[in-house]
């Protein structure tokens, strides 16, 4: 079942056609279904809304009956009823057949972690085939949840994501056009997370592991960064997402201390250290 949104979002009713364990912190899930051909994007950082089951439920339970007032309606169901909603960026969409990837960094699930693990790390740990779920994404293939947007005469794209970023980053990355020169800092928990991206663009990936390093915050990203070498641009643009605290200390260190022109920054916070989604759902 799907319902209209605000255009140019709306539902999309999903199942799992296959999953890919692609490192220990990172999973890709193939989703499919016949609404894909309503589903329509041109961003490589696409935003999605991704609405899951809790264990033992066979669908996600939204009230999509509601109209346009699911989401308070959403919102007032039980906390073990209502669906399981989180924020996720498109890794690739497909045509014949339609598929989209979900690439899920999977937080807590390793034995002897040091946070435990969430609900949507638990479900994508597990997820097979013909699992479902429902999706709030594009109709519309330019739209607002795109946030990477170089202006037309960048002259030098830099590129940071920690490992719930890396899915957004590499699709930023491997779509770049020959010419195109790119420096990019992928951060991951471990050495096997890393993965092979193939690019055009005239791209120097750097790949971060804070297993090797052995560190968790974010100066190990701050003095890679601080450290570099950057090659001479006038017109530079700057991509940088994942953890919102790291986020805002990079953008300050492009701002302040490169003198890179803030309207040329992109900055996401995809998470925040030691709170929920659903705190700071609560918060916004």
């Amino acid at each position: 079942m799907t319902t209209a949104v605000a255009a140019p979002f709306r539902f999309f009713s999903l199942q799992v056609v296959r999953t890919r364990r692609l490192g220990p912190s990172l999973v890709r899930v193939t989703f499919g279904g016949p609404d894909l051909h309503a589903f329509h994007s041109d961003g490589r950082d696409q935003s999605l809304s991704l609405f899951l089951p809790h264990p033992g439920q066979p669908q996600p339970v939204v009230p999509l009956e509601l109209g346009d007032g699911w989401w308070q309606g959403w919102r007032e169901l039980p906390d073990d009823v209502r669906a399981v909603m989180r924020s996720y960026t498109l890794r690739e969409l497909r045509r014949d057949p339609d598929e989209i990837d979900i690439d899920f960094a999977l937080h807590g699930i390793e034995p002897g972690a040091s946070v435990q693990a969430g609900p949507a790390s638990r479900w994508a740990a597990r997820a097979a085939a013909g699992d479902r779920v429902l999706l709030l994404g594009p109709a519309v293939a330019d739209n607002r949840a795109i946030r990477f947007r170089p202006p037309e005469d960048t002259d030098l794209v830099v590129v940071w994501g920690d490992e719930t970023a890396v899915p957004a980053a590499s699709a930023i990355v491997e779509s770049l056009p020959a010419g195109t020169r790119a420096r990019v800092w992928l951060e991951v928990p471990h050495a096997a997370d890393i993965q092979d991206l193939v690019t055009e663009a005239d791209a120097e990936i750097t790949w971060l592991v804070r297993e090797e390093a052995g560190r968790e915050d974010s100066s190990m990203a701050l003095d890679a960064l601080r450290e570099a070498q950057l090659p001479p641009a006038e017109r530079p643009y700057v991509w940088i997402a994942g953890e919102s605290g790291c986020v805002k200390e990079l953008r300050r260190h492009f701002v302040r201390e490169r003198g890179i022109d803030r309207r040329r920054v992109t900055f996401v916070g995809y998470w925040r250290r030691g709170v929920s989604e659903e705190q700071l759902r609560t918060e916004g």
